[in-house]
């Protein structure tokens, strides 16, 4: 029995931290119309209070919630960089050392991505006052990167985000790739609202995946972050680039954003993983239950997400997220593994053949006992060992932002 209980740990492909604390804050209406577009502007006058001391705080204990949901390593997608005026802190990297130290403190294996935003639009704005704590030129993005690229070690990779389409001019786009030296992971957030799909043929003549696809060398150190609305000819391309695509089912729910193309994409052989993204739901088995059951409310049908050699739906996507979703950290996650909880009722009678439909499909209650990260222990009996330090700070932190 205790083989079987042992599976790998789940790859968080896609996460902004600090959202963490809004958790629960933004579900009162504020327009009939409430959208991506409405929760954005909560999420920025959010955003503009953190201090790098708060930020650290948040995310530990993020990070702690992740690991004891099942997650053993996490893509964090940063973009909060500068103090709210966008001037740089004295240590121009504050902000993204904050991050690292609360994934050092958990234990959690950590791909930093250091976001570039530059324009408030494909039209080329400048950025409004709430964004300019994100800002950075193409020549102080790359230094960032090199300041940060010194301190990589085995549980810590410091790749680049792009955070879309919009926020970053193609010209900046090639400037950057073309600054890079070596393999590192490169995210971007694509193809995310109908209103982007929109604006990006408007202003660039093709939709984004499209046009990325025409314009960059897109391979597998790329992730495409919710590629939600796509078309056929841009389902295809992007599994012919092998590009991993970081699906992060709560959050494109939370925020209304409509379905991935799943079943299309799994018939194309196309590469994907999931993201808790803005973190409203911590809960690996949650984002995979929901992919599924959001493709079977679409399609009217059950049982999407398999292949003519895999029919179990839970073992294809628990194994797929972690297969693919490694590729896309850039870190050797061989020694990230979960025991299950052999003891409790949802587990009577299990084997090898129905555990991951059990554990993905099986109910509500965490059936996650024991965590190990490069094969040391973080999480015993479903506890971190530092759960109620680690939270005391949290809401120390929030009740301050909230104040």
């Amino acid at each position: 029995m205790s083989k079987i209980l042992k599976i790998a740990g789940m790859p968080n492909l896609h996460s902004h931290a600090f959202q963490r604390a809004m958790a629960g804050l933004t579900e009162r209406q504020t327009n009939p119309s409430d959208s991506f577009w409405t929760w954005r502007e909560l999420m920025y006058r959010f955003a503009s209070r953190i201090t790098p001391e708060q930020l650290h705080a948040i995310a530990a204990q993020l990070y702690v919630e992740m690991l004891e949901a099942g997650y053993t390593s996490v893509c964090e997608f940063h973009y909060l960089h500068h103090q709210p005026n966008g001037l740089p802190y004295e240590n121009s990297a504050a902000m993204s050392q904050a991050i690292i130290q609360a994934a050092q403190d958990a234990g959690i294996r950590l791909t930093l991505l250091p976001v570039l935003y530059m324009t408030g639009g494909f039209d080329g704005r400048a950025l409004n006052d709430q964004q300019k704590r994100f800002s950075h030129s193409v020549e102080n993005f790359l230094g960032l990167i090199a300041k940060l690229q010194a301190q990589e070690n085995d549980k810590l990779k410091i790749g680049i985000a792009l955070h879309s389409l919009r926020a970053v001019p193609e010209k900046a786009i090639h400037e950057v790739l073309a600054g890079l030296s070596g393999r590192l992971p490169i995210h971007i957030h694509i193809s995310e609202q109908i209103a982007e799909v929109n604006d990006c043929i408007a202003t660039r003549n093709a939709r984004p995946v499209q046009w990325l696809m025409d314009n960059v060398d897109v391979n597998q150190d790329w992730t495409l972050v919710h590629a939600t609305h796509l078309d056929d000819a841009e389902v295809a391309s992007i599994a012919k680039s092998k590009a991993t695509v970081a699906i992060c089912t709560t959050t494109e729910a939370n925020l209304g954003d409509g379905f991935f193309r799943l079943r299309d994409f799994i018939a194309a052989g196309g590469a994907f993983g999931i993201g808790s993204d803005s973190n409203t739901s911590i809960s690996p088995v949650e984002e995979l239950r929901w992919l599924e059951y959001g493709q079977r409310l679409l399609h009217q049908q059950r049982n999407i997400a398999v292949t003519s050699e895999q029919t179990s739906v839970g073992e294809f996507l628990w194994q797929k997220a972690v297969h693919d979703g490694r590729v896309s950290t850039q870190q050797d996650c061989s020694d990230d593994y979960l025991m299950l909880d052999a003891e409790t009722a949802a587990m009577a009678g299990v084997n090898a053949a129905t555990l991951y439909d059990r554990l993905v499909f099986g109910g509500n209650r965490s059936l996650i006992k024991d965590v190990f990260v490069a094969n040391k222990q973080l999480i015993s009996d479903g506890m971190h060992s530092a759960r109620e330090s680690i939270a005391a700070n949290y809401s120390k932190a929030l009740n301050e932002l909230l104040a």
